[in-house]
């Protein structure tokens, strides 16, 4: 009998879990192991928003592939997925390369949601990968030396973000440090500069409890973040954003955070999905097919209210880990574990030694959220690459 192929797409926090837990349980010779991935690093995406507003490397948030996996039990291909024939039982790289599995795990992540909105796709930045967060910084550096020689142009100091969810918000904290040393770089007046963030939704964090809400709101606020709730944008332009009050807000840096869907890549292989992503079931598979699991951004799962979870980070490792392990059992005759999520509380930084949580019952503030939140960096760091990498990137 010819051994097992596992293919797994995407080195996100689902994909990549699911290839450390394999590498972990099977023997070498129980499974063909692949994982593509279209550069040789995994990100941390909940460390995004730090380069993105310039106060940490974009180096901080990616870790090399190569440092955690062990080559004798997993092949890592370098390329982009062009397509899935799930029928054909096959994937389809951009450099037009086919490889073939006999079990598909789905991780490629999600792409930015923008409702429709006109000009969002053309105009505004996302962050989304470290090439994304890269720009964003350097455009920002460069929006203020270019103010420096055009006095009159206070849409160069204006920046608008879309959305205040936790990556909107987690954004403005880290924006917030970063302009005034941008000020004193630049030799820029600071009250020339102008944050605005733009939730469409009722409230900023939908979702949160409403304390924890107003608390993030007035740090924010402090370090001269303007809010405005309730208020989608209507349009986006080369020169700003028109609201749906009819204000327009002049400004060259849009930064896009409020959501985002599956990876299309899914929905035209010919899977069912909703906003890009595939209702699983129980074991994580993909409706009408016993081999092909989905994971991280691209599933969809919910609570026994019906209700979907959000696509986190700390549900996607979750995933990972019971889908490894399934993988494992099926490869060996035993019986797979449904997947239930173990929800350990929410956490979000407001910037240096600020945050906000809960967890369970429990809710935190300032710097003991900021502290929580470095220990669940810490216990991911420790749990994909062990105390050398959690000691070399967790920043006290």
């Amino acid at each position: 009998m010819s051994t097992p192929k596992i293919l797994i797409l995407g080195a996100g926090y689902g994909g990549l879990l699911t290839t450390l837990q394999l590498q972990k349980k099977l023997n070498y010779n129980e499974a063909e192991i692949t994982l593509v991935n279209k550069h040789n690093y995994h990100y941390i995406t909940t460390w995004l928003h730090e380069p993105a507003a310039g106060t940490a490397s974009a180096d901080h948030a990616r870790v090399n592939l190569e440092k955690l996996l062990n080559q004798d039990k997993v092949q890592f291909v370098k390329g982009t997925v062009q397509s899935i024939q799930p029928e054909e039982q096959s994937v389809t790289l951009e450099s037009g390369d086919v490889l073939t599995y006999d079990y598909l795990v789905i991780g490629l992540g999600s792409e930015p949601e923008t409702f429709g909105i006109e000009g969002l796709k053309e105009h505004a930045f996302s962050i989304r990968s470290i090439n994304a967060v890269r720009h964003i910084r350097e455009h920002i550096e460069y929006m203020f030396s270019k103010y420096k020689n055009e006095p009159h142009r206070t849409d160069y100091l204006t920046f608008v973000v879309g959305g205040a969810g936790f990556t909107g918000i987690e954004f403005c904290g880290e924006l917030g440090d970063r302009l005034p040393e941008l000020c004193q770089e630049f030799d820029v007046d600071p009250e020339l500069v102008k944050v605005y963030c733009i939730e469409a939704a009722p409230s900023a964090l939908p979702g949160f409890d409403p304390e924890l809400v107003q608390y993030a709101m007035d740090v924010l606020e402090r370090k001269g973040i303007e809010f405005k709730i309730g208020t989608p944008i209507k349009q986006c332009t080369p020169d700003g954003v028109l609201l749906a009050t009819g204000e327009e807000i002049k400004s060259k840096t849009v930064v896009w955070a409020a959501g985002v869907r599956g990876n299309s890549i899914v929905e035209k292989a010919g899977f069912e999905v909703m906003r890009g992503r595939v209702k699983v079931d129980e074991y994580l598979r993909a409706p009408g097919y016993e081999n092909v699991f989905v994971v991280g951004d691209c599933a969809l799962i919910f609570n026994e209210e019906g209700r979907p979870y959000p696509p986190t980070a700390q549900i996607a490792v979750q995933e990972g880990e019971t889908l490894g392990e399934n993988l494992a059992a099926l490869i060996r005759g035993e019986l797979p574990q449904k997947f239930v999520p173990h929800l350990q509380g929410t956490l979000a930084s407001l910037g240096k030694g600020e945050g906000i949580g809960q967890v369970g019952s429990k809710k935190l503030f300032g710097s003991t959220a900021a502290m929580m939140k470095k220990a669940s960096d810490l216990r991911y760091l420790y749990k994909i690459g062990g105390v050398g990498l959690a000691l070399k990137k967790v920043k006290l």
